[in-house]
């Protein structure tokens, strides 16, 4: 074929690419959202769609009028109303997760309403069978020729709204500080609403015509997600023009590349989907060595005046040895470690699991919950440490533990070049530089055939003390206790006042002297070495390095479950590990098949419940637990004489350390 015929088709796929990066672009500039749910809602209006056309038998246009002028809208306008209108002036974090567990939910949610599909081939919005054209000698199908109409549509219409309606000076003002535009008359709410529902249909059309050629699946809407994330990246996430061209730019490389590698070979299979993540790699470097790269504060001046700070509903206490969050956490322990001992083969397994995870989980904790920094890539140091283990342990003969500790090592250094390279970007910039380094990684290393082996892995022994489950599992709770103490009293070191006040306030940190770079890279050091550390036992846990179970997205929906229970909390660590495990295998076992699914709606829930309570739910159960407490106290106390009588506040002074013990994590 010639090269044209590569380049057209590149452009019809840069024409899907743009759309997306159009939808992203919009609502950042105009929410100050990042919506890392992009292809959760893709999914969702493209499985409506696959209803209405393929299952019920509707005809094209009557399908996608009701899917893209009915359905996403409603659909744009209910997420807004439950989640993305309280988002707004809310941290990074809390923006981040709280979209993240949109696209954890939404899936499953539209699973149980539609189904399963078996087979993920869709049709888009061209008729069946599909129509060949041939101009210039080349050949086009009449789903590219859709795909360039559909640009040109989106483009035509954007630009006149933006540019020549009243509604365009409106949003364009909005964007501009909302507060402002309030004090002008404009509804800023009913502004926001339009744009998500305009932007959650701009999502289903790239959803509906990304499916003939990525599947109408959660991983083919996903990856439509992160390779729009590249073209948003180059336009700095706010130029739309860039953007779409960028996105074009992308399209067309991709399929040229094609030209000059064989179709069969390994190495096609993996630079081909790299090169949406390798663009974007590649302005994040630029726009870093340039300096130009940060985040973008949502609203005015006015805005952030105004806004509410929320302080995560907690007193931020220190507990001491008798408080009842330390006596809730040492009685957990117990109970866990009695676990092994009460659970048949089968539920004792998962406990296993869990456990191994927890260690995993306990970066996650770290680097978000306590270094405030937004690392997606969690689960990619998770697999690096699994692999490097088994290879130490199999290819060269070391013991199972000493490669599990040692092994983790080299990963660190990933960790800190990662580090090195995004943290003066910015919050959001480093959720994407960690996201895009997983997929990455995930590309070019876990798929290679030396590692998956026909998907047995590199084999990894444990130790020869603790080859039976039981023994394993106190091995991996002791692992978890050890790294948990230390973690503790990491938080009370020097070095770890130092993190809390970054967290708090970077510029307030820089004024007393203190190095935030150097701070956030010995996090990132530590909080890499546990996750390697958490892979290493994940692989003893199953005998072997499987690679295919570190999937990027899969971390975000550890993350998720992470955030439901408490991201700063050390024992929320354990409890989200176990839960991760115990919660599927008790739907699968007593409920249902169609309801297999439930449990990551529940933690996709969850983590968007952040947006209310940052704090997690342990720390609301103890935060509760300790108001019962309290009021019991003062009720049975015998005031002095003459004494006056007791404030309803909280009792004893107030801390206002963010500090937390082993399940601390009060404070968000």
């Amino acid at each position: 074929m010639s090269v044209l015929q590569y380049v057209l088709a590149g452009l019809a796929l840069g024409a899907i690419y743009a759309i997306a990066s159009a939808s992203l672009v919009v609502t950042y500039v105009s929410s100050g959202v990042f919506n890392f749910a992009f292809g959760a809602m893709a999914f969702a209006v493209a499985r409506f769609y696959y209803f209405l056309h393929t299952e019920q038998g509707w005809p094209i246009a009557a399908a996608a009028a009701l899917s893209l002028a009915v359905f996403a809208p409603l659909l744009g306008a209910l997420l807004y109303w439950l989640l993305f209108r309280h988002l707004r002036l809310r941290p990074p974090l809390v923006k981040i997760v709280a979209t993240i567990g949109v696209s954890v939910a939404l899936p499953p949610a539209v699973d149980l309403v539609f189904g399963k599909l078996a087979n993920t081939t869709a049709p888009g919005l061209a008729p069946v069978p599909v129509t060949v054209f041939h101009p210039f000698g080349t050949t086009i199908t009449m789903d590219q020729v859709v795909n360039y109409l559909g640009l040109a549509v989106v483009l035509a219409a954007g630009v006149a709204v933006l540019r020549f309606t009243e509604t365009g000076l409106r949003i364009r003002a909005m964007v501009d500080s909302a507060a402002l535009s309030g004090l002008s008359g404009v509804n800023a709410s009913r502004l926001s609403l339009g744009v998500w529902a305009a932007t959650t249909t701009l999502a289903g059309l790239a959803g509906i015509l990304v499916a003939p050629t990525a599947g109408l699946s959660t991983d083919g809407m996903t990856f439509l997600m992160a390779a729009a994330f590249a073209a948003v990246v180059a336009a700095r996430l706010t130029s739309l023009p860039l953007a779409v061209l960028a996105a074009l730019a992308m399209g067309v490389v991709t399929t040229v590349v094609q030209r000059y590698l064989d179709p069969e070979s390994a190495l096609s299979a993996q630079v081909v989907p790299s090169i949406p993540f390798g663009f974007m790699l590649l302005f994040l470097l630029y726009y870093a060595l340039r300096g130009r790269a940060g985040d973008r504060p949502a609203g005015g001046s006015l805005d952030r005046a105004i806004r509410v700070e929320d302080g995560g509903g907690g007193t931020g206490a220190r507990p001491g040895l008798r408080s009842p969050s330390t006596v809730a956490a040492a009685a957990g322990l117990v109970a866990v470690a009695a676990l092994p001992l009460v659970l048949d083969e089968y539920w004792g397994g998962l406990a296993v699991t869990g456990l191994a995870l927890s260690l995993v989980l306990l970066s996650s904790t770290l680097a978000a919950g306590e270094g405030g920094m937004i690392w997606l890539c969690q689960i990619t140091f998770a697999g690096l440490g699994a692999l490097a283990s088994a290879e130490l342990a199999t290819t060269y003969g070391w013991p199972p533990l000493a490669a599990v500790l040692l092994g983790a090592l080299p990963v660190v250094v990933l960790g800190l070049v990662i580090g090195l390279l995004s943290i003066r970007l910015g919050d959001l910039y480093v959720a994407l530089v960690t996201l895009t380094f997983g997929l990455l990684v995930q590309t070019l290393v876990f798929t290679r055939d030396r590692f998956s082996n026909y998907g047995q892995g590199v084999l990894m022994s444990r130790p020869g003390f603790a080859e039976d489950d039981r023994l394993f599992a106190y091995l991996t709770l002791a692992a978890f206790v050890l790294l948990a103490l230390f973690l503790a009293n990491f938080r009370r070191s020097t070095a770890g006042l130092m993190m809390s006040a970054v967290r708090w306030s970077e510029d307030g940190a820089r004024t007393l002297g203190l190095s935030t770079v150097r701070t956030k890279l010995l996090v990132a050091g530590i909080a890499t070495y546990i996750a390697a550390v958490g892979g290493g036992f994940l692989a003893m846990d199953v005998q072997a390095a499987l690679l295919d179970s570190y999937n990027v997205f899969g971390g975000l929906v550890w993350l998720a479950v992470l955030v439901t229970i408490g991201s700063r909390s050390l024992a929320a660590a354990l409890v989200a590990g176990l839960s991760f495990h115990l919660l599927p295998g008790v739907f699968q076992t007593y409920l249902p098949a169609d309801w297999a699914d439930v449990p990551v709606l529940l933690f996709g829930f969850g983590a968007i419940m952040i947006a209310k309570d940052p704090d997690g739910v342990l720390a609301l159960q103890g935060r509760q637990l300790r108001g019962l407490l309290d009021r019991g106290t003062r009720r049975h106390a015998t005031p002095p004489p003459g004494a006056p009588p007791p404030a309803d506040g909280p009792a004893g002074p107030l801390d206002p350390s963010p500090e937390t013990e082993l399940a601390g994590g009060e404070r968000a």
